[in-house]
């Protein structure tokens, strides 16, 4: 009789593709094997069956073999555990003997030599190998409770790897979502990532107490390791099967997104009920416990004693955004150059579908206990790294390889800034659809704050810190650019009365209200605000590090080139006498705009976030300066560099200013003929100051500086004019003094009293600036009050120093105390008036 013919196959196009696996997934030796037994399509339509039939066979035999396994690793276990319950009892009958010894020898103070020896000698070494036993015990028992809960799992994968096998070659046609049947082999897997957390407790417990016990840890983790490589393609394939199922990821409506038009998407995971609901649960579930756990094992391997939160990225819903990116490149590819296509289309889409992410798949993150974690944050994270991952390789690498290109430079950097401010744009738009959901986004971020990684389009430049020198390097040659015409304008450095600025026909107000305070050029606040934007641009960079990079190498370095630019502006200038207002003017601007910026530049740094940049520079020791930052604040060395501007160009208008009444008074100071000269009307009635005019050998160098310093003060900022009329008025206080002090000049009563006329004239230029003028002037001041001495108090004076005993306490209690013994002699001895003779 015929045997009955073999079980025709099913067609092709009725085999469950739905659910294999990619060819990727699969393991070199399956490979080969599939590709040794199915050659050809007749053979996939003939071999089939007979392949199911042989595996079986062989499953069943290796399921026999297992058993037998078992079976004596169980009879060992017992073995062994019976052996540990007999080598307790030994150990606590002489751990019970040895303290009955030990109340023993303390009870009748035996002290014999025997005892002493088994006490210092014998005892430790017992206790030694007592605890070598115990800790062998532990090890064992370790070591058996492990091995069952791999075992437990390894049945569990190859169970879930028979039902796989069956899905793959099952005879049956499914042509609905039950008859996938997910149901008993996700409820294996989920028993399988149960037992693994199981092991991975066990192990976190070993790592902790029993860190010399590495080799097991190994050994287990080998294994593991080899189970998730079966888990995860499965479950993942599983869910990708289930995805495609439910009809994800939706039609992009072609026609509309060409034209530019991104309209409304439908959400098909809304849309789930009954038995696709379920079994995309299940699976989400098992996708976020897989997760879960393989976080905890990175934790344990790299010594992360806090265990971390789930973070921002979640599989599951990476798996969601993957089957959208095919699509959306497609689109993309034809918006190289309309770059605002790219990032409209990626926020719409994340726009339309975030709600139904909260909704649907918030709760099962909940399900799944997984702290922390944002369905809302994971899939603007997704959204943000595929649009990341298409910029950085299609993009971004294309451009930077062009700029090397010296002749399409110029053209690369437009096209590269273009691009960065939509990434900024795009940046904020997308953290603005998270500013409800957690803390971290409840108020306006703080500025330089940055998001978290994978927020951030940014995200890209720490990854290739290459392009991120190209990014800053563009960045600094923009900015050069735009300040350069604004500090060859002239009218850029001019203020008017009201504190505005006017440029043109357009008049322009200040942006912040302390630069009226500086008297600052707008020239300043232009710089200021480029420097600001370079900052802002860079605020969304997740990392730290090179954030504080960009910033060092673009606002700090522009900065540096704005200070050169200011220092050349004063080297320019002409301090001759008939230049001397112009050159006042320019200089005084450039120090205004130096003040201003240096304020600026104090209260950026005293900010949290310049704070917080600092601190970790100094930890991170980036480009290696650590010895030199010192504890300054974040823009210390260019606050630093602008007090040396201002502090050597202001000294070079004091210079100028003294220099200018030096010559003006040289024959005043040195002739000495308006001090020497007697009156003859009236020999009997000394003259008052009041009836004498300011001498004409001062009285230009007086209106000069009268004139100067009022330019001073109108040109120059409150606080550097404060310290330039002081200094000028100690210089000059110095010059006349030693003058005096150095040159032959003899005083006559009618001199003195023009030399106090003339004093009070060099006072009163200083009376706008202070009530008290001649109190910054204290020698010359104390050479009138000697000058004016009387007879009798001149020659008790010049005995007092004569013995030099009691001198210094003399001159101080006639209010002396900047002049010296020798000066006061000179005074003295310089006076001719005629009622000494």
């Amino acid at each position: 009789m015929d045997s009955p013919p073999p079980p025709t196959p099913p067609p092709l196009q009725q085999l469950p593709f739905q659910v294999l696996p990619r060819r990727s997934e699969l393991s070199s030796q399956n490979i080969q094997f599939l590709d040794q037994n199915l050659v050809t399509h007749q053979d996939l339509l003939v071999r089939a069956p007979l392949l199911l039939s042989d595996l079986t066979k062989e499953r069943s035999n290796f399921d026999a073999h297992l058993l037998n396994l078992r079976r004596k690793l169980t009879e060992l276990a017992v073995s062994w555990i019976s052996r540990s319950f007999s080598a307790k009892s030994s150990l606590s009958k002489v751990n019970f003997m040895l303290e009955n010894l030990s109340l023993q020898t303390s009870q009748y103070g035996i002290g014999s030599w025997k005892v002493g020896k088994v006490l210092v000698e014998e005892i430790p070494k017992l206790a030694k190998q007592v605890q070598r036993i115990e800790n062998i015990l532990k090890y064992i028992d370790t070591a058996l409770q492990l091995e069952a809960l791999v075992g437990d799992l390894e049945d569990g994968v190859f169970c879930v790897g028979g039902l796989h096998a069956q899905n793959l070659f099952s005879e049956k046609r499914q042509t609905s979502l039950k008859s996938m049947d997910f149901g008993p082999k996700l409820e294996r897997i989920l028993e399988a990532i149960k037992t693994m957390n199981n092991i991975e407790e066990v192990l976190v417990s070993i790592k902790k107490f029993q860190a010399q016990w590495h080799r097991l840890l190994e050994s287990v983790d080998a294994r593991v390791d080899k189970i998730l490589v079966v888990v995860r393609p499965q479950v993942l394939a599983d869910h990708r099967a289930l995805l495609s199922s439910l009809g994800w990821p939706p039609k992009l409506l072609t026609p509309k997104i060409d034209s530019g038009d991104v309209a409304g998407l439908s959400y098909p995971l809304v849309l789930m009920q009954g038995d696709k609901s379920k079994c995309y649960s299940q699976t989400f579930l098992a996708l976020c416990s897989l997760q879960h756990l393989q976080r905890r094992r990175e934790d344990r391997q790299h010594n992360i004693i806090e265990q971390r939160e789930c973070g921002i990225g979640l599989w599951a819903i990476d798996e969601l955004v993957s089957p959208i990116a095919s699509r959306m490149e497609y689109h993309f590819s034809k918006w190289a150059e309309q770059p605002e296509l790219i990032f409209a289309l990626v926020y719409k889409i994340t726009k339309d579908f975030i709600v139904g992410v909260d909704d649907v798949l918030q709760p099962l993150i909940d399900k799944a206990r997984l702290r922390s974690c944002s369905a809302k944050e994971a899939w603007v994270s997704a959204m943000v790294q595929m649009l990341s991952g298409f910029l950085a390789k299609s993009v971004f690498s294309v451009h930077a390889e062009r700029y090397k290109d010296k002749q399409v430079r110029s053209e690369v950097s437009t096209s590269w800034l273009h691009l960065i401010d939509h990434i900024v744009s795009f940046d904020k738009r997308m953290q603005s659809l998270l500013s409800s959901e957690t803390p971290f986004f409840l108020e306006e971020p703080k500025r330089f704050e940055g998001l978290s990684r994978g927020l951030s389009v940014l995200t890209i430049f720490c990854d290739r810190p290459e392009w991120l020198k190209i990014w800053a390097t563009i960045e600094l040659k923009d900015a050069w650019k735009k300040i350069k015409p604004v500090l060859k304008d002239e009218r850029a450095w001019i203020i008017d009365k009201e504190c505005d600025v006017v440029v043109g026909t357009e008049s322009k107000h200040f942006v912040l209200s302390s630069r009226g305070d500086h008297k600052a050029p707008i020239v300043a606040e232009s710089a200021l605000k480029i420097a600001w934007e370079m900052i802002e641009r860079c605020q969304t960079l997740p990392s730290l590090q090179h954030r504080i990079r960009f910033i060092r190498s673009t606002a700090a370095r522009f900065f540096w080139y704005f200070l050169n630019g200011l220092v050349l502006r004063c080297k320019n200038t002409d301090f001759s006498l008939e230049n001397v207002d112009a050159s006042l003017i320019k200089v005084c601007g450039s120090i205004n705009a130096a003040r201003y910026i240096e304020s600026k530049l104090q209260e950026w740094s005293d900010d949290v976030n310049f704070l917080e940049m600092r601190i970790a520079e100094k930890d991170f020791d980036i480009d290696g300066n650590n010895e030199v930052l010192g504890d300054s604040c974040f823009f210390g060395d260019e606050i630093e560099s602008l007090e040396e501007l201002m502090t050597n160009w202001l000294m070079e208008i004091i210079t100028a200013l003294l220099h200018h009444f030096e010559t003006l008074s040289w024959e005043y100071l040195q002739n000495g003929r308006f001090f020497v000269q007697e009156r003859d009307v009236n020999l009997n009635r000394v003259p008052a100051v009041t009836d004498l005019a300011v001498s004409f050998g001062i009285v230009q160098a007086l209106d000069a500086l009268k004139s100067q310093l009022h330019l001073g003060k109108t040109s120059l900022n409150p606080k550097d004019f404060l310290d330039l009329w002081r200094s000028v008025a100690d210089a000059l206080d110095q010059f006349v003094s030693r003058s005096i002090f150095t040159s032959s000049i003899q005083f006559s009563n009618e001199g003195i009293n023009q030399f106090d006329s003339d004093m009070q004239a060099l006072f009163h230029v200083f009376q706008p600036f202070c009530s008290r003028p001649e109190a910054f002037f204290p020698s010359i001041r104390e050479i009138l009050k000697l000058l004016k001495m009387s007879k009798e108090e001149a020659k008790l004076l010049q005995v007092a120093l004569s013995k030099n005993k009691n001198g210094t306490k003399c001159l101080h209690s006639l209010g002396i105390s900047h002049l010296s013994f020798d000066q006061v002699d000179k005074v003295l001895s310089n006076r001719r008036c005629r009622s000494w003779s």
